[in-house]
C-alpha cells in the first residue's frame, strides 16, 4: 500500500470528491482525519472507510473559523504525532457575474476557497518542517485556468489558489514539503448545484458539457480520486508547484 502508516487530514471530506479522495487514501493505508463542518456527513465518510477495513476518524470543524481549525490541527498532531498529508479540499461555488454576485458570496468564496487553505497549511507546516517532509494538496479547479461564464467569485478564488500553491511550493521545497494543486473539471456531485441552477437545470448543464468537454461527459468522483492519490503519494515525489488539470479535455479547446 502506497500510503501505509501515513496520517492524512482532508477538509471537505464529508461528500463528493473529498469523500472519494479520503476513501482512496484509506484504501492505500493512510489513517484519514475526515474534516467537515457537517457532523453526519463526516460520520458517513468514516463509516464507509471503516467498512472496507480502513482507518479514519471524524473531525467536525468549520475551516473558516481560524481558532477552531487551529485547535483541530493541534489535536490531531497531539494524538497522532504528525500530519503527513494535508488535502485542502473544502470549498464553495457561488454563481454570479460582477454585477450580480452577492457580496456575502464573494466574502464566503474568499474565506473558504483561499484563506482556509492558507490557514490550514500555516497550522500544519511547522510540524512538517520539523520532520523534513510532508505533502500539501490544494484543490483549485479548471475554473482557475480558464474562463467560467458568470462565475467571477469562484474563478477569482480558484486562480488565487493556484498562485498560492506555487508560492508555497517554492518557499517550502527546501524543507522537504511538496505542494501541488488539483484542478478538476466537471464532476457529477451536488457541489455544482449553483451553476446548474444558473444554467437552467440538469438537462441544460449536460448539454453544455457535451458541447464544451471533448470527452462529452462528467467525471465520476473516482476519476478524480485517482489523481489525488498520485499527488499525495510518493508516485509524484519529484513534483511540486504543479497544477494537475483533470477535465476531460475542456482546457485544450
Amino acid at each position: 500500500m502506497i500510503l501505509e502508516d501515513r496520517i492524512a487530514f482532508v477538509t471537505g471530506a464529508g461528500s463528493g470528491i473529498g469523500r472519494a479522495g479520503a476513501a482512496f487514501m484509506a484504501r492505500e493505508g493512510a489513517f484519514v482525519c475526515v474534516a467537515d463542518r457537517d457532523t453526519a456527513a463526516a460520520a458517513e465518510t468514516v463509516s464507509a472507510i471503516r467498512r472496507t477495513g480502513g482507518g479514519a476518524e471524524a473531525i467536525v470543524v468549520d475551516v473558516t473559523d481560524d481558532a477552531a481549525l487551529e485547535a483541530a490541527v493541534a489535536d490531531v498532531l497531539d494524538r497522532h504525532g504528525r500530519i503527513d498529508i494535508l488535502h485542502n479540499h473544502a470549498g464553495a461555488q457561488v454563481a454570479g457575474s460582477l454585477e450580480e454576485v452577492p457580496l456575502d458570496g464573494i466574502d464566503l468564496s474568499w474565506k473558504l476557497n483561499v484563506r482556509a487553505h492558507l490557514m490550514a497549511a500555516r497550522f500544519v507546516v511547522p510540524s512538517m518542517k520539523a520532520r523534513g517532509k510532508g505533502v500539501i494538496l490544494n484543490t483549485a479547479s479548471s475554473s482557475g485556468v480558464i474562463y467560467d461564464r458568470e462565475m467571477i467569485a469562484y474563478t477569482t478564488t480558484k486562480h488565487a489558489v493556484i498562485a498560492m500553491t506555487k508560492q508555497m511550493a517554492g518557499d517550502y521545497a527546501p524543507h522537504g514539503i511538496r505542494v501541488n494543486a488539483l484542478c478538476p473539471g466537471w464532476v457529477d456531485t451536488p457541489f455544482n448545484a449553483p451553476f446548474i441552477a444558473q444554467m437552467g437545470g440538469r438537462g441544460a448543464i449536460e448539454a453544455y458539457i457535451r458541447e464544451k468537454v471533448p470527452m462529452g461527459r462528467w467525471a465520476a468522483v473516482e476519476e478524480i480520486a485517482e489523481p489525488i492519490l498520485f499527488l499525495v503519494s510518493d508516485r509524484s515525489s519529484y513534483m511540486t508547484g504543479q497544477i494537475l488539470v483533470v477535465d476531460g479535455g475542456e482546457t485544450v479547446v
